[in-house]
């Protein structure tokens, strides 16, 4: 029977992470390498151990893909398709492993059509073999496993810390040796395995891969981990097991990210029962039955139900670790994703976009990586109805756990609100046939230092210094239909500024999830023309943001605010004041209808299913049979003393959000100087690349 401990708590994280030392460590000193070289055996006898001659087991797992979307990918991925699978496991000694599917069911959430390798839909027989392959070598391929004759010479080894463990009989010293290339631009593994000191038996292992070990050149990293039980007091089987794989976007720099995650749970573990040589015949992995026969299997509960909660996480706290401690072992350029030179945007937008200065504009980017993460950017934009160009040209140098430094020079058009109220393509189809352009746009021109970073608990941090010219912008284009509205005046100025930046991305803690953003800058300005020509003075300008997403046993209620002011030594320009209204901050009302030195948006509403007819998209799946209903109601308060925005206004609306939520269409109406509004857009989550 396998002994009652959790190994999967190893008393966490925390002793592949924060409790080894690698730089104090010393590497490949005579009594590690006496231990690695009796795990090197042991692994070498165990495969032809007659005291193991089979064993069957069951493996239940999830396999899940997720999405995340933006610059620096600030929100938490979004599960896209979950599968959840029930798997037989047979073995026959020495080294002989058939698995068959017996049970298979999935859910939808966003259209994908998304293929996994055969071996993610099983579990890692043997804490791999001499030589490592994932994604049936697609993905990782000829990389020695560092407990092979031939990882004996790939790497280094160092002895960690070491862990006790009780069992029914008896106390197991557990020690953990971590495990680096010696030659780090070869195919090669970077973690940590943990040994049965006693036996040098294999008892956990953790592992990330160098650059050269991903063959698919859009990975950005692969993480295993592997955890062993102790069956019948001899032998160490697989008890629980963690994948995740991460590709980033594949053209033009879009900020985009997909994962997979596969979750194991091995259970009912029976050795020595007499399998024959017939079981293990033919592919290690098949499907036992038809797949309407695998969705018939008997699961219990719903399948969202049941997924382990740190999947929708950016990433759980053993992957994580995994990936710190492979960055503390090795040269971060070791592992970071290389791309010498590519193409460079970061939305749709930046492509191709309408708005009323430039008309129909294009633009293109290009990216240059040095080495030792220096990277450099340019980007431009030309406008064919304002006949000009706009761009803006970085060198900067990043670090694999998120930290960077930049220099960046710009000439380009910044927007006067603190949050979008729509998307770009919606803008830019808005503007072009209605003349409805949702930005309030003034030229900046300058140059700027940023630094910044990432902390492993999510939460991130920039700061920059900018020397900095504003003015005005004039309209040029012409809609279809319509007319547009004039640009605001922006006062022409020269300011010094320094800001700061903290985010944290939505992150799920029970029931509720919660992100929050926040700004500050402050900023000595001139002005250089106009009736205030010559005035200086110092002003400060912050914005917070916050949006949290309560799941209720009757619905979801979503909550989304924004506070933001600025304060100084002299009036504030045009473009400095705060200004609200529109479909996110102020439904019912038009776009930044109010201004002020001030403004709070609170907007409140309650999600909830209701029946729906299903619609088929092919191999990209079925649209559930189910749209959201989603009623409403927002709150405005403007700081604008003698003027008629200043106060309180109200609005009241319903949203109906369909194709897997991604469609959204919303009705408001605005209290008092409000009116009936009609909205039809994608969902926030899909902005950042749009």
């Amino acid at each position: 029977m396998r002994a009652p401990f959790a190994l999967a708590c190893l008393c966490l994280p925390v002793w592949l992470g924060a409790q080894a030392r690698p730089d104090s460590a010393r590497w490949n000193d005579a009594a590690t390498l006496r231990l690695v070289d009796r795990a090197i055996e042991r692994r070498l006898a165990q495969l032809a151990d007659t005291g193991l001659a089979d064993y069957t087991a069951r493996a239940h797992g999830f396999l899940t893909f997720l999405a995340q979307l933006g610059e620096g990918f600030p929100d938490p991925p979004r599960v896209m398709k979950t599968d959840e699978l029930m798997v037989e496991v047979y073995w026959r000694a020495p080294d002989q492993s058939k698995q068959r599917i017996i049970g298979r069911r999935d859910t939808l959430l966003l259209p994908t059509d998304i293929q996994y390798h055969r071996d993610h839909l099983g579990i890692i027989q043997n804490n791999f073999p001499a030589v490592i392959r994932l994604g049936d070598g697609d993905e990782v391929r000829d990389v020695p496993h560092p407990l092979s004759p031939l990882g004996r010479a790939a790497y280094e080894f160092a002895v960690g810390d070491s862990l006790m463990m009780r069992t029914n009989d008896r106390d197991i010293e557990v020690v953990m040796v971590q495990v680096r290339p010696t030659n780090d631009r070869l195919p090669r593994a970077v973690g940590a395995v943990y040994l049965d000191r006693a036996s040098a038996t294999v008892v956990r292992m953790a592992f990330s891969f160098t650059r050269a070990a991903l063959k698919d050149k859009y990975l950005e990293d692969v993480s295993v981990v592997l955890e062993n039980g102790l069956v019948d007091g001899r032998f160490w089987l697989p008890y629980r097991q963690e994948i995740e794989i991460r590709r980033t976007g594949s053209w033009l720099d879009f900020p985009s990210r997909g994962i997979i995650r596969g979750r194991w749970e091995i259970c009912c573990v029976r050795t020595n029962v007499g399998l024959g040589p017939a079981v293990t015949t033919g592919p290690e992995i098949v499907a036992a039955a038809l797949p309407d026969e695998l969705r018939a299997y008997p699961f219990t509960g719903a399948i969202l139900e049941r997924l382990p909660a740190d999947v929708t996480l950016a990433s759980d706290d053993d992957v994580r670790s995994v990936q710190e401690a492979a960055r503390e072992l090795v040269r971060a350029e070791a592992l970071a994703r290389v791309r010498a030179t590519n193409p460079s945007a970061r939305s749709i937008s930046d492509v191709v976009r309408v708005n009323r200065v430039e008309g129909l504009a294009f633009g293109a980017g290009i990216r240059r990586t040095l080495g030792a993460g220096l990277v450099t950017t340019v980007r431009g934009r030309y406008g064919t109805a304002n006949r000009r160009g706009a761009g803006a040209v970085a060198i900067g140098w990043r670090r694999a756990d998120g930290a960077h430094l930049a220099l960046r020079a710009f000439d380009d058009f910044a927007d006067a609100g603190d949050e979008p109220e729509v998307s770009g393509v919606r803008n830019s189809l808005a503007a072009q046939e209605f003349g409805s352009d949702y930005t309030d746009p003034y030229r900046e021109r300058g140059v700027a230092v940023v630094a910044g970073l990432a902390a492993s608990d999510g939460w991130r941090w920039s700061l920059s210094v900018e020397r900095r010219e504003e003015s005005a912008l004039t309209v040029h284009a012409t809609p279809a239909a319509g007319r547009y509205e004039p640009t605001i005046a922006a006062e022409p100025l020269q300011a010094w500024r320094t800001g700061i930046e903290v985010r944290r991305p939505a992150v799920e803690r029970g029931r509720l999830m919660m992100g929050v953003r926040a700004t500050f800058f402050a900023e000595n300005a001139r002005i250089l023309e106009g009736e205030r020509r010559g005035a200086r003075g110092w002003l400060g300008r912050g914005a917070l943001s916050f949006e949290t997403s309560t799941t209720l046993p009757a619905g979801t209620l979503v909550t989304r605010t924004l506070a933001a002011g600025v304060a100084g030594g002299f009036a504030p320009p045009a473009q400095r004041l705060v200004r609200v209204g529109g479909p996110v901050t102020g439904p019912g009302f038009d776009y930044h209808q109010f201004a002020g030195r001030g403004a709070l948006a609170q907007r409140v509403e309650w999600q909830r299913e209701v029946p729906f007819v299903p619609i088929r998209f092919g191999r990209f799946g079925k649209v559930p049979s189910a749209i959201t209903l989603a009623p409403f109601a927002s709150a405005l308060w403007v700081d604008a003393p003698g003027a008629r925005a200043h106060g309180w206004h109200g609005s009241l609306g319903i949203g109906v959000l369909a194709f897997f939520d991604q469609l959204r269409l919303d009705v408001a109406r605005g209290g008092g100087e409000g009116r009936w509004t009609l909205g039809v857009d994608v969902s926030r989550a899909l902005w950042p690349v749009l």
